[in-house]
């Protein structure tokens, strides 16, 4: 039987829901090691500030203090909305276009090194059903954690556990947990209790129509309820 020292699991932390869930989840077996990027990005001073309340909140033993790693992304995306805040895809957009075009190749990448100097072999990722994102299949997991391990000469292993699940079933599953205090936006605010959500973004109806189709109550704060933008 694997203990926490042998059991260690390092996961794709972004704030949002989807990640939160699979921290708590892990770390119930797992010693887990968040790991957070910054990049450049819009969204990340909320982000980050969102995940660490509810890592606080969570207060798991099984849960390591947050590694933060550099990975500039404006270099790569230029002038881009998720750069500028410029032309957010809103509530009324398709998935594709908030796509990010190699996001989870430099995510996990970068882990990947992290991990081989810390001497984790596992890498967590909270993909959902429905993603239809080249970067977040399972064959994509399996090829590239092959690919990673011949180039770190380690045995590196990617999991995916949500792939066959819904975000309104994860929602349902797991709404013991504080997940208002987790961030699903692509242009949030800053507000004196914490970062809000916009409400009127692609993640935040992605959001909203999970929590619903769940039938559990979503507590976190919007800028605008009607979902409404106000800028």
């Amino acid at each position: 039987m694997n203990t926490r020292e042998d059991a260690r699991i390092a996961v794709l932390a972004s704030g949002g829901l989807d990640s939160g869930v699979l921290i708590a989840d892990l770390a119930r077996e797992s010693t887990v090691l968040p790991v957070y990027f910054r990049g450049g990005l819009r969204w990340e001073t909320e982000e980050l500030t969102a995940l660490n309340g509810y890592l606080r909140a969570l207060d798991s033993p099984g849960v390591e203090p947050l590694t933060v790693l550099e990975a500039p992304a404006e270099s790569l995306y230029g002038v881009h909305w998720s750069t500028t805040s410029r032309s957010v895809p809103d509530a009324a957009s398709s998935d594709d276009e908030v796509y990010l075009p190699g996001r989870n190749i430099i995510l996990i990448g970068l882990t990947a090194v992290r991990c081989t100097l810390r001497g984790v072999g596992t890498i967590a990722i909270a993909s959902l059903a429905g993603n239809p994102f080249p970067d977040a299949t399972d064959e994509f997991f399996q090829q590239y954690a092959r690919a990673l391990s011949a180039g770190l000469d380690t045995d590196l292993r990617i999991l995916a556990p949500y792939r066959n699940r819904p975000k309104h079933r994860l929602i349902a599953d797991f709404a013991h947990l504080p997940l208002h205090l987790t961030l699903t936006c692509l242009t949030p605010r800053p507000g004196p209790e914490g970062p809000l959500h916009c409400g009127a973004c692609n993640k935040c109806a992605e959001r909203r129509r999970a929590f619903a189709r769940a039938d559990v109550d979503d507590r976190a704060r919007y800028a605008h309820p009607s979902g409404r933008d106000l800028s």
